[in-house]
């Protein structure tokens, strides 16, 4: 989409309402894209719509627009509780952001209201919000609408208000189901009326949306916006207006790497892409210490709460730097961001593209950077086949210094941030051996001492992966990480009181056993100590010296003999005889004073 706009908008075969066109010059969209051109006349006209469409290509107008036309076109007027218009979407940011856009064109039609269904609030404050306003249009994400059709015996019937649903529009549909909405999905649409319109917006198509495809709509009409000038063989699925980039470096430099490129883009609007929430959290925390006069904000799926002001916070910026998880992949529109950094690849390669997606939105110029281990380097090439996403090489980043000793010392000085190192360390190695491209993202040829040594570790965690390995390249910290205290001080308090009742609970230390050790070390180490028992048991119990031995082994021998024909028993005797005569009483003068 080189060139974004299909012509204006009283181009479209069916005239817009007039309240539609004010919103429209009063956001300054005086154009529309491709996806908009293509959905907004075939959902005006009666039709289901399966749309595709890269990332970033003015997909929330293509419904939000007829969602607003069938409404006021309605014979019967929506009364309170009736819902005309039902969108839903796999992440409350993604339902914030439509809200938002659908708040600015109802502003024109105060008949409509809309209520905005998602997790992080309390559910009894919706279904009362519910009761008292009403609500004709609702976006909402899949277990909390799921939860709200449930909430009958709370004096909310949901059941009964979207009997006059006109519109259901599933946005990012491919990712519900990636996400596991699907059984949520069946549920919700078996509350729902068959005949309605409905529409399903994705940046991918794949064998379940097919599914939900045929569950869902009514003979659909198939959309797929490519991007113009690229071939129906090799559609390219990022925007043709971002610059991706990738650049090589070993486990160790990869932090120091990512602080030196956000040190040299301060004034820049960037989104860095971890794999796991863990990583969001100690980096992150890293990050606000490291990169000085700069807002930096972190969102990951198991925030509860705070997500909503974080997000609509970071978006009103006009530069800092978001930390996040594939949370913010997915259809997420945050004005002028200049660069999407991926710290970590993603599990999957079209997440790589929907994440590259935050940048170079609706024709604007974008920038997009991963950072790749050397034995790595061939995902490069799996992503030009595969997604059709070419990288080009970006030149060593200048003036990289090593933090990591910073960071090291924020993990002896609070033990939050040394849990927080371990919990990352850990998280990334599961989230490693779990990637799909599992050819390419091998765990065996992890360098886990490097890795280690990247994360500032202060010393190697406990983990299945770790068993029976070794790391003479690791060098952890003398320090006993026992004795690491929080900065908390309720938070250590609670600490010293668990470690108190452990040690009044079980008083004897418990060994320490070493099970990193390789199982011919372990064998050799049970084997000496064996040795050394049997011949302290031999020293304390037999108190026999080495005369003493030496005799009886002569007595033996005798016997042996004897045995054998080889001496008389009239010679035994004689020997025998012979020998006890050396065994008498010893003198005074050889025996201990204490005997006397």
């Amino acid at each position: 989409m080189d060139n974004t706009t299909e012509g204006t908008w009283d181009s479209l075969p069916v005239k817009l309402n007039e309240g539609v066109f004010q919103t429209l010059e009063e956001l300054k969209f005086t154009h529309m894209t491709p996806v908009q051109s293509a959905c907004i006349p075939l959902f005006l006209t009666n039709k289901d719509v399966a749309a595709e469409a890269v990332t970033g290509s003015g997909k929330t107008l293509a419904f939000v627009i007829p969602i607003i036309e069938l409404l006021l076109k309605r014979e019967e007027k929506l009364k309170k509780m009736q819902v005309g218009a039902l969108v839903i979407t796999p992440t409350r940011e993604l339902a914030l952001q439509i809200s938002e856009v659908m708040g600015q064109f109802i502003q024109k039609f105060p008949q409509f209201t809309q209520i905005l269904l998602i997790g992080g609030s309390n559910p009894i404050e919706d279904v009362e919000k519910f009761k008292n306003q009403g609500a004709n249009i609702v976006i909402a994400t899949p277990g909390r609408l799921e939860d709200m059709f449930r909430r009958k015996p709370d004096g909310l019937d949901l059941g009964s208000s979207v009997r006059s649903l006109d519109v259901l529009v599933l946005d990012e549909a491919d990712r519900l189901l990636e996400m596991g909405f699907d059984a949520s999905l069946n549920t919700i649409l078996g509350y729902l009326p068959k005949q309605r319109r409905t529409g399903l917006f994705s940046a991918t198509q794949t064998q379940e949306l097919e599914k939900l495809v045929r569950a869902g709509l009514r003979n659909p009409v198939r959309i797929t916006v490519k991007e113009k000038g690229v071939a129906a063989t090799a559609t390219q699925k990022t925007p043709s207006r971002l610059s991706n980039y990738y650049t090589m470096c070993r486990s160790e430099d990869k932090f120091n790497n990512l602080v030196a490129f956000l040190r040299q883009h301060k004034h820049e609007k960037q989104l860095v892409f971890f794999s796991t929430c863990a990583c969001v959290e100690y980096y992150g925390r890293a990050l606000e210490t490291l990169i000085k006069k700069v807002t930096v904000s972190l969102i990951h799926g198991k925030m509860k709460n705070k997500r909503n002001k974080i997000f609509a916070d970071f978006r009103s910026l006009k530069s800092g730097i978001l930390v996040c998880t594939d949370v913010m992949a997915r259809g997420i529109d945050i004005p002028d961001v200049n660069w999407v950094l991926q710290y970590d690849p993603p599990s999957s390669a079209r997440a790589f593209v929907h994440r590259c997606g935050r940048t170079a939105r609706i024709g604007n110029q974008g920038n997009a950077l991963v950072f790749l281990l050397p034995m790595e380097e061939s995902y490069v090439n799996f992503l030009s086949i595969n997604q059709k996403c070419p990288l080009q090489k970006m030149p060593p980043i200048a003036d990289v210094v090593d933090v990591l000793p910073k960071v090291k010392a924020m993990s002896l000085a609070d033990r939050a941030m040394f849990d927080r190192s371990m919990r990352a360390f850990v998280s990334y190695v599961q989230a490693y051996a779990k990637h799909e491209c599992s050819l390419i993202f091998r765990i065996k040829d992890l360098d886990f001492a490097s890795l280690a040594r990247g994360f500032a570790l202060l010393r190697m965690p406990k983990m299945p992966e770790l068993r029976r390995k070794t790391f003479p390249n690791f060098i952890g910290t003398t320090v006993d990480t026992e004795t690491i205290r929080y900065k908390d001080k309720n938070r250590e308090k609670q600490r010293q009181k668990m470690l108190k009742e452990r040690e009044e609970a079980d008083p004897q230390p418990r060994r320490n056993f070493v099970k990193n050790k390789s199982w011919s070390k372990q064998k050799t180490k049970k084997e000496r100590k064996r040795k050394r028992s049997t011949k302290r048991k031999q020293d304390e119990d037999s108190g026999t010296d080495d005369e003493d031995m030496t005799e009886l082994l002569n007595d033996t021998r005798l016997l042996k003999k004897l045995k054998k024909g080889q001496i008389s028993a009239e010679d035994f005797d004689k020997q025998i005889v012979k020998s006890e005569h050396k065994t008498e009483a010893p003198s005074l003068d050889c025996v201990d004073q204490e005997d006397v």
